[in-house]
């Protein structure tokens, strides 16, 4: 472990389990790196307590100023000096702006397959059942200006197994989500801490 394990900014719409689990992948040792906030531009979700009652500081975001919540978000990261974004979960979509190269997002599918805007959450295990795949599994990719298109990372497969459902593709793809967003975000630590000295 560094001194100065990097800065993540985690933004999420729904539970939070994702950022759950950079958290224990960081308390376990297998991460260096710190969650320096969670932000939030859909109130009421279920993950806001629960980040907030794992000790994790939370940002919700106005919605009512639906055109400033860009900036909003902005704000926030750059409030509690992060220096990689990890999408957990974000249905909306992140202007990309000042966070070029340093923002990643996980996706429950092996991209380009099953990408594009629409394509999370059930939707996505779905569209892999129809499609017949054989096997499916996870993407961590940098964030661009589309839905699911930057440069791969990461990538994790797994089976797509005779008489699966939705749900059972998708706990089996979790699993690899589980393994592939800290492998990720450790493999960018030492780029992203080396261009932010370089801006310096």
């Amino acid at each position: 472990m560094t001194d100065c394990p990097i800065a993540l900014g985690c933004l999420i719409s729904g539970g939070g389990r994702t950022v759950l689990n950079l958290q224990r992948a960081i308390d376990a040792g297998r991460l260096d790196a710190r969650i320096g906030v969670v932000v939030v531009t859909k109130p009421g979700i279920a993950g806001i307590e629960r980040c907030r009652g794992a000790g994790l500081k939370v940002v919700v975001c106005d919605s009512s100023l639906p055109e400033s919540l860009d900036d909003q978000v902005d704000a926030a990261l750059q409030a509690a000096g992060v220096e990689l974004v990890c999408l957990c979960g974000y249905l909306r979509k992140f202007r990309v702006g000042p966070w070029a190269g340093r923002a990643l997002n996980i996706h429950p599918a092996l991209l380009p397959r099953h990408g594009g805007h629409g394509m999370y959450g059930h939707h996505v295990h779905e569209a892999v059942l129809a499609a017949g795949d054989a096997e499916s599994g996870c993407t961590v990719h940098l964030v661009d200006d589309e839905y699911d298109h930057g440069r791969t990372i990461v990538q994790r497969r797994c089976p797509v197994l005779p008489g699966d459902t939705p749900e059972a593709l998708a706990a089996r793809v979790f699993e690899q989500e589980c393994l592939a967003y800290p492998e990720a975000i450790g493999g960018m630590a030492a780029s992203v801490v080396r261009g932010s000295e370089a801006r310096d």
